[in-house]
């Protein structure tokens, strides 16, 4: 059996590095309580981006491109410091965040296997209704499952099962 837990945090707004510090913290914390698999919100890094709700797309620009500034990067100083947090507490982690990839931002999902390495990198495939003015479309390259050392593991983000091929 393995002992699961659900993250449930809010992230350090504007801060990439400010909510990359908040999960470290909450590995070790988790790792500490004896759980061996910690799931993160979607894109909780840097954070969800709510302004597409409210704000007009041509109204997007500034918080758009804060939310890019913002995103990570993989591989890149933000993703190091989540696997060293899960090799450290021997933790299976799987993270949501916004990625950045030459000029385009992503829905993704990264699972970190206790060994602190990526073994899996999924990106959301299509983006929902608002979601479309800030994501790009994934490739489908990450729908296989990835290499966790107790048994395959993957990911699936919110409404990806409800959109139409």
């Amino acid at each position: 059996m393995v002992r699961a837990a659900a993250a449930q945090l809010s992230p350090v707004l504007f801060s990439r590095s400010g909510t990359i510090e908040k999960i470290c913290t909450l590995i070790a914390k988790a790792a500490a309580d004896g759980v061996e698999l910690l799931v993160f919100p979607e894109t909780v890094v840097p954070y969800y981006p709510y302004f597409s709700f409210i704000l007009a797309p041509a109204a997007m620009g500034p918080e758009h491109l804060r939310l890019y500034e913002e995103s990570v990067s993989v591989p890149s100083a933000a993703t190091d410091a989540v696997a060293a947090a899960a090799r450290r507490g021997g933790v299976v982690v799987v993270l949501g965040v916004n990625e950045r990839d030459h000029g385009s931002l992503y829905n993704a999902q990264l699972v970190f296997d206790a060994d602190g390495s990526l073994v899996l990198h999924r990106r959301k495939i299509t983006p929902t209704y608002h979601e479309r003015m800030v994501w790009g479309q994934g490739d489908g390259s990450g729908l296989t499952t990835g290499g966790w050392a107790r048994s395959p593991a993957g990911s699936i983000t919110t409404r990806s099962r409800a959109m139409p091929s």
